[in-house]
C-alpha cells in the first residue's frame, strides 16, 4: 500500500516520488513505469473521438487514485483519491488515513484545522469542504444524514451541521479555490529537469511557401547546481531551410536522440527516374522530443531540408514520444474572383483536417496510407493514418479527423538572406 505525503495546490507522493500539478503527461508515465513493480493496473482514459474535450486520465486503479490531465496543454491539472482505503495518506508528515486511523470529519477537522462552510450536492448526497488547492468529499448514508441549514447565518451562507463520523469517499489537490474553474498551473521548476521545452512554435513562411521556424522556448535552472538559476528563461531561436547543424546546435542545443533513416518508404510516390538507386549514405534527423521538433539534415550537404511538427494525440502510435508542438502555421489564401485580394488564416495543432481542406482545398491525388510499425511488433492497435500534401506542407491525419503531425518542406535559404538575431529574456 502506497503511503503518501498530501501537499495542497501542489502534489502528492513520498521521498522517492511525487505527481506535481502542471507536471507534463510523459513524465509521470516516466514515474510510472519506474516504479511498475510497485504502482501496477494503470490504466489511460481518453476520448478517442473528440479528445479535446475530455481530460486525458491516468488511472491508478491498484491505488484509487486518478489523475486528470488537460487536454490542451497535456499537463497534470487534477490529482483525485477515489478510493482512500487503497492508500495511506499524510499531511505534515502526520497521518489523516491509514489502516489504523478513518478519514472522518473530526479526523479532517484535527488535521487540516477550520475553513469555509462546506457545500451540499442533494443529488450525490456528498459533502464537500473546501480548502484552498484541496476538497474532500464526505458521503452522507441516508437522507436523515442530511446537513441540517440554517439560511439566516453569515449573511445567507448556510451553517451546516455534518454528521458525526461521517467518512471521506474522494480527495481533489488542484490549484486556487474552485475545483470546476481548475486549471493546470505552468510547469514546475522541478519538472524542467535540464531540458527546454517549446512554449509555442510559429511557421516563418512567404507567398511560396515555409521558410522555417520561430520557437518560443522555455528552460530553468541553468545556472551550478539544481537550483542555482531558480527561475523560468524564455528565449526565442529561428531555424530556416537550408541552416547547417551547427546552426541548430546552437540555437536549440543537442537533440534528445539521433536518428539516421535506413530507408525512405515514401520514395516510391516519387516522379524522379532514379527513385529506385541507393543513396551512398543516409539523411538524418535530430529529434527533439520535449520541443515535439524532428529536423531532417540532407545527408551530402549537412543543411536543413525538412521539419516534422507532432500535436501528440492520445490514439496515435507515437503518442508520449513527442511531447505536443503548439504550432502555427499562417496562410495566405487567395479569394475567389480576385487576384489580388487576398486573406490571412492560421493553422494550429488543433485544427482539423476538414477545416483545413475549406482553407487550402481538396488535395488532388489521393492520400498515402501510413501504417506505422516496429520492427520487433508489427501490429498497431490504433490503425493506419493518411498522409496528404498540400503548398509543400504533408499533413498526416488520424481517423478522427486530427492532425497527428505537419511536415514542412521548404527551399534551402540562399546566401542573400540574413539570418534574425536571436532574442531572450526572462520572468
Amino acid at each position: 500500500m502506497l503511503d503518501l505525503e498530501v501537499v495542497p495546490e501542489r502534489s502528492l507522493g513520498n521521498e522517492q516520488w511525487e505527481f506535481a500539478l502542471g507536471m507534463p503527461f510523459s513524465q509521470a508515465i516516466s514515474i510510472l513505469q519506474k516504479h511498475c513493480r510497485i504502482i501496477k493496473n494503470v490504466q489511460v482514459l481518453y476520448s478517442e473521438q473528440t479528445p479535446l474535450c475530455h481530460d486525458l486520465i491516468l488511472n491508478l486503479t491498484q491505488d484509487g487514485i486518478k489523475l486528470l490531465f488537460d487536454a490542451t496543454s497535456q499537463r497534470l491539472k487534477v490529482i483525485e483519491v477515489y478510493d482512500l482505503s487503497k492508500v495511506k495518506l499524510k499531511y505534515c508528515g502526520v497521518h489523516f488515513n491509514s489502516q489504523a486511523i478513518a478519514p472522518t470529519i473530526e479526523q479532517i477537522d484535527q488535521s487540516f484545522g477550520a475553513t469555509h462552510p462546506g457545500v451540499y450536492n442533494a443529488a450525490e448526497q456528498l459533502f464537500h469542504l473546501n480548502f484552498r488547492g484541496l476538497s474532500f468529499s464526505f458521503q452522507l448514508d441516508s437522507w436523515n444524514e442530511a446537513p441540517k441549514y440554517e439560511p439566516n447565518f453569515a449573511m445567507g451562507l448556510a451553517s451546516l451541521q455534518i454528521p458525526h463520523g461521517a467518512m471521506v469517499k474522494r480527495m481533489h489537490i488542484y490549484t486556487g479555490n474552485n475545483l470546476q474553474e481548475t486549471r493546470a498551473p505552468a510547469m514546475p521548476l522541478a519538472c524542467f529537469l535540464g531540458n527546454i521545452y517549446a512554449e509555442c512554435v510559429d511557421v516563418l513562411r512567404d507567398r511560396a511557401g515555409p521558410l522555417g521556424l520561430k520557437l518560443r522556448l522555455l528552460t530553468a535552472g541553468s545556472g551550478l547546481g539544481v537550483m542555482a538559476d531558480a527561475k523560468v528563461r524564455s528565449l526565442e531561436r529561428n531555424i530556416y531551410f537550408g541552416d547547417s547543424c551547427q546552426d541548430v546546435l546552437g540555437a536549440l542545443g543537442s537533440p534528445h536522440k539521433v536518428f539516421y533513416k535506413s530507408e525512405d518508404k515514401m520514395k516510391i510516390h516519387s516522379p524522379s527516374p532514379h527513385k529506385q538507386v541507393p543513396s551512398k549514405c543516409n539523411d538524418y534527423f535530430f529529434n527533439y522530443f520535449t520541443l515535439g521538433v524532428d529536423i531532417l539534415f540532407d545527408s551530402s550537404t549537412h543543411l536543413v531540408k525538412k521539419f516534422v511538427l507532432h500535436t501528440n494525440y492520445p490514439g496515435h502510435y507515437n503518442f508520449n514520444i513527442y511531447h505536443r508542438c503548439d504550432f502555427k502555421i499562417p496562410l495566405v489564401i487567395k479569394k475567389e474572383g480576385a487576384e489580388s485580394q487576398t486573406e490571412d488564416c492560421i493553422l494550429t495543432t488543433y485544427s482539423k483536417w476538414d477545416q483545413i481542406q475549406e482553407l487550402l482545398g481538396h488535395p488532388m491525388e489521393k492520400p498515402v496510407v501510413l501504417h506505422r510499425s516496429s520492427s520487433a511488433n508489427n501490429t498497431n492497435p490504433f490503425g493506419s493514418t493518411f498522409c496528404f500534401g498540400l503548398q509543400r506542407m504533408i499533413f498526416e491525419v488520424m481517423q478522427n479527423n486530427h492532425i497527428a503531425s505537419v511536415t514542412l518542406y521548404g527551399a534551402p535559404r540562399t546566401t542573400s538572406q540574413a539570418r534574425p538575431e536571436s532574442s531572450s529574456s526572462s520572468h
